[in-house]
């Protein structure tokens, strides 16, 4: 009975992994798997995204609000020339772009599924030209192009069922109930510093994509640099790299410089 258990939990393995569907990232050509779709993951953008503008407060600095937009439809205008005439054409229903300027001293900006940008006005600040702003509105539309966000929440998916088959395989194998427990809290802490490394791997993909997008928006890729050491020039702490979602300013800005060469082929003044 129990080696029967086991082998139905251990199909039920094999299923979940041929689950989703296989897609490939542009620029990078890298394959990802995803367990959900766009419709549900737009969907819940869409609701975050309303939640958050209806406590957030816009900023009254006309100018910079006009530069925020005035960037981010350049932006996305390259992008959708790209994705158009490299085979990604179909990719272009889930985006509806919106860019927007809100009151807020923190350094940092976001991009949810389907094109939904928000700038803090703190980081403007650090950007000082709109280059610098390209550069940060080119990493977050990256999020967006790539599916990072779906990309995660499938490992999370596939996170949480794993624990569920181990605890499973465990209970039917007659395991003690507390190595049954210590296990999956194993699982969990090694889950949980996987996904740590695969968000640094999101953010270094996406810095890569974006210095392509900026180039091909007409922005210099070069003034990454410049701007990545304000902002490490701005910050009065640090953890150390293996514990955080973001790679360390030093790695980002090595990686930068390895990468501007490709991304200089896409500038045209």
């Amino acid at each position: 009975m129990k080696t029967r258990n086991l082998l139905i939990l251990f199909v039920l393995s094999l299923m979940m992994a041929a689950c989703g569907t296989t897609s490939t990232v542009p620029i990078t050509g890298r394959k990802q798997s995803l367990m959900v779709d766009d419709a549900k993951i737009l969907s819940l953008s869409n609701e975050e995204y309303n939640k958050f503008m209806q406590t957030a407060k816009l900023s009254n600095d006309a100018q910079s609000t006009a530069m925020v937009e005035r960037v981010g439809k350049r932006l996305a205008s390259a992008v959708e020339t790209y994705l158009r005439s490299n085979g990604y054409a179909e990719e272009l229903k889930n985006f509806q772009w919106s860019f927007k300027l809100v009151q807020n001293n923190s350094a940092n900006a976001f991009c949810l599924p389907g094109g939904k940008i928000v700038v803090y006005d703190g980081l403007l600040k650090y950007t000082q030209d709109e280059p610098s702003l390209a550069i940060v509105l080119g990493h977050e539309i990256a999020h967006a192009v790539a599916k990072h966000s779906a990309e995660q929440m499938s490992k999370q998916i596939k996170q949480q069922y794993g624990a569920q088959v181990l605890g499973g395989v465990l209970s039917v194998a007659g395991a003690d109930a507390n190595l049954s427990t210590l296990a999956q809290t194993g699982y969990g802490l090694g889950a949980q510093f996987s996904s740590l490394h695969y968000s640094r791997s999101h953010e270094n993909e996406a810095d890569y994509m974006g210095l392509i997008f900026a180039a091909m928006a007409g922005y210099d890729p070069s003034v990454a640099i410049t701007f990545w050491q304000r902002m490490a020039s701005g910050k009065t702490s640090s953890q150390p790299e293996f514990l955080s979602t973001h790679p360390s300013d030093a790695t980002r800005i090595s990686n930068i410089k390895k990468r501007l060469p490709d991304a200089q082929k896409y500038y045209k003044k």
